[in-house]
């Protein structure tokens, strides 16, 4: 067992594209021809990835940052892949960034920061938040309704 763990460690690394987790120097996601390739989803790391492919219906690509901004845990943004996601952004037939970024604090100060710098670029979105199915609005606090209220949509 202790073994197998070794190997894996060894085996699995980063993707040079996105920055997801692969055994592969290219993830299957990014090699997917069916994929959109003018779609990139940003999450802060490969779990983000994974409960966002469980929902079948995001089809477009991923870019990985490596966590969120946090100067109090002395995470700047040089220690992550901001960088390659501005070239990404500058040089690829991208035409729509998502920004799905867990909405703390740190999240929230990645998101400003990152759409400020590809906004010249590309649209910029970024996914809506608010309250879960079979929540109470009761126990909901303040900035989670606000949030649901500005992410709300027309009823077709």
């Amino acid at each position: 067992m202790a073994a197998a763990i070794v190997n894996a460690r060894h085996q699995v690394g980063l993707c040079q594209t996105c920055f997801h987790l692969s055994a592969e120097p290219v993830c299957s996601i990014c090699s997917d021809r069916t994929r959109d390739p003018h779609t990139l989803c940003v999450v802060a790391d490969s779990r983000d990835v994974i409960a966002l492919e469980k929902t079948r219906e995001y089809r477009g690509r991923y870019h990985v940052l490596g966590g969120v901004i946090s100067p109090m845990d002395g995470i700047g943004p040089d220690q992550l892949s901001i960088q390659p996601l501005i070239r990404r952004a500058s040089k690829a037939d991208i035409t729509e960034i998502i920004l799905a970024i867990s909405p703390s604090v740190e999240g929230e100060t990645t998101t400003l920061y990152i759409s400020q710098l590809v906004k010249p670029f590309v649209k910029v979105t970024q996914i809506a938040f608010g309250l879960p199915m079979g929540g109470d609005l009761e126990y909901a606090d303040e900035v989670t309704l606000a949030r649901a209220l500005e992410g709300r949509r027309e009823l077709l």
